[in-house]
């Protein structure tokens, strides 16, 4: 480890608020990558009659455990339950809901307010809001963190094209990208998420077409920079080869300006993907969004848990994020003073 390194992490370490954020923030996407073994309609582990089953990883048919039907056994039957029960014993979720799972027993269109039963009551199609909480915020982070990364290879790689060669080549990746960004990118979302079927993937690429310019500026700017420093030029004339010294002499230097701005680039995604499901142009109906969840809060006023639950995820989400940021700018900014 570099002295470089060192001051940078004992620079991060003194922000408390950052490091704070980023255990907290850590702590809960790890959670949510468990999320079914936490909220689940399915028990984590069967016993019965001397044999172990795990449904929440394949499933297994009701003759399994003496039914009569040869389909998927359904937990939350009683009868189903009962015959478990009579050789065996099962281990269920802390939740035992999914994020799709309707409460039983109870209209499908009931709005049900926070109880023990469901703590953050459930939305208008009797689903717990806590279950779907859970999924739909690691949907939102495994989506923003996949945008962030590819978007930002894709600009790096752009912007150190534009800024090492120059010349042409830069002023051409210039024009085009002005017009590129003078496109109405929401109204483009919006459009091109309405002609195909939306899907995670399929979303993912259609706004990886607008998001990918977020750094080509920054990298440009180191990259028009480095070329003209001594070391680079004694490179090129040794006959080193130019992708060797982009990636070796000079993308090392233009990374300290893009891993600044990483942690708003990924609040920025998860905002986006809220907005598009909050329109109902974004992930398929049915899953579990915070977005949707908004949605759902904004059409049942009387039912004013739904908003609160997603409001507050939202803003705790983005805060974490903002205050992670903010320490990891400080961290590499020169003139900060390690504490």
């Amino acid at each position: 480890m570099t002295p470089m390194t060192r001051r940078r992490l004992r620079q991060f370490s003194a922000n408390r608020r950052g490091v704070l954020s980023l255990w907290i923030f850590g702590t809960l996407f790890i959670l949510s990558l468990f999320a079914e073994f936490i909220a689940n309609d399915r028990p984590i582990l069967i016993r019965y009659d001397g044999a172990f089953y795990s449904p929440v990883f394949r499933d297994y048919p009701e003759t399994t455990f003496g039914g009569d039907l040869p389909t998927d056994a359904v937990y939350t039957d009683v009868e189903v339950q009962h015959l478990i029960e009579a050789k065996g014993w099962m281990l269920w979720p802390v939740i035992p809901y999914s994020y799709e799972t309707r409460a039983s027993g109870e209209d499908r269109n009931s709005l049900l307010p926070p109880s023990l039963k469901h703590p953050l009551g459930t939305d208008d199609q009797a689903r717990d809001v806590l279950a779907r909480v859970i999924y739909g915020f690691r949907i939102s982070v495994l989506f923003g963190l996949s945008l962030t990364i590819l978007s930002s290879l894709i600009g790096i790689a752009a912007g150190a094209v534009q800024g090492y060669f120059g010349g042409w080549v830069d002023l051409g990746f210039q024009r085009f990208l002005e017009v590129w960004a003078s496109l109405p990118t929401l109204y483009l979302l919006i459009i091109l998420a309405s002609l195909v079927q939306p899907g995670f993937w399929i979303l993912l690429g259609i706004m990886l077409l607008f998001s990918w310019t977020a750094l080509v500026g920054y990298v440009r700017a180191e990259f028009l920079r480095g070329r003209n420093f001594d070391y680079v030029r004694a490179a090129r004339a040794l006959g080193m080869l130019d992708v060797r010294i982009m990636m070796r002499h000079i993308l090392p230097n233009a990374m300290t300006a893009s891993l600044t701005f990483l942690p708003f680039i990924l609040a920025g995604s998860v905002t986006t993907l809220t907005s598009l499901d909050f329109l109902g142009y974004g992930l398929p109906p049915g899953s579990p969004s915070l977005g949707e969840l908004l949605l759902q809060g904004k059409n049942n006023l009387n039912a004013p848990w739904l908003a609160f639950t997603a409001f507050f995820t939202i803003a705790l989400m983005l805060s974490l994020l903002v205050f992670i940021g903010e320490a990891v700018r400080d961290s590499f900014n020169p003139r900060k003073v390690p504490a």
